[in-house]
């Protein structure tokens, strides 16, 4: 399952440049969990313009990954792999400034999740709180959800033409519960 982080995973807080401001949604932990016990990849998907902007360094992103690993841990749940992207077509550092194939919309994180960890996106399941992550998770091949939490219930409000998540639902834990139910069939 490939899955965004702010809003999505952790409490939506813009730039997340302090750790203090690290929060996971009280579910999180049972919602991983779940999809960790059926067997489930769960691969974080995220862009980071915070990166190319010069808020936060790539050591940073490194440490909040690693204490939501640990907090994870504490439940009994695992992120098996995250990808991120630095980039920005506005990026204040020069290396960083471009467009790319992995920042979402676009598909590049999940392509190279399924082809370093042999993951099937037909079989897979994009979840976010953004229309982008919806047609990221689609272009990808994947099914796509969207959440109500972070920015979801406000992106709920402005569909896309030509858009449709395979479900909205209210949170991670209705996610995992829509995602095990999908597999049963």
């Amino acid at each position: 399952m490939f899955l965004d982080r702010d809003g999505t995973l952790i409490e939506e807080r813009g730039y997340l440049d302090r750790l203090d401001l690290l929060s996971l949604f009280p579910y999180t932990i049972d919602a991983i969990r779940l999809l960790n016990r059926a067997g489930y990849a769960t691969v974080v998907i995220t862009n980071q313009a915070a990166i190319g902007r010069g808020v936060i360094e790539q050591r940073f992103l490194h440490t909040v990954h690693a204490e939501i690993d640990a907090r994870l841990a504490h439940g009994h749940a695992r992120i098996d792999r995250y990808y991120f992207c630095p980039h920005h077509p506005d990026a204040d550092i020069a290396e960083f400034r471009r467009v790319c194939d992995c920042r979402k919309p676009a598909p590049g994180m999940i392509e190279q999740a399924c082809r370093e960890m042999d993951l099937d996106p037909a079989r897979s399941v994009m979840v976010g709180d953004r229309w982008l992550d919806v047609r990221c998770g689609q272009r990808a091949g994947a099914r796509s959800v969207l959440v109500r939490t972070g920015h979801g219930a406000h992106e709920e409000e402005r569909p896309h033409d030509n858009l449709r998540a395979d479900a909205i639902l209210n949170n991670l834990m209705e996610a995992a519960g829509w995602i095990l139910r999908m597999s049963s069939r």
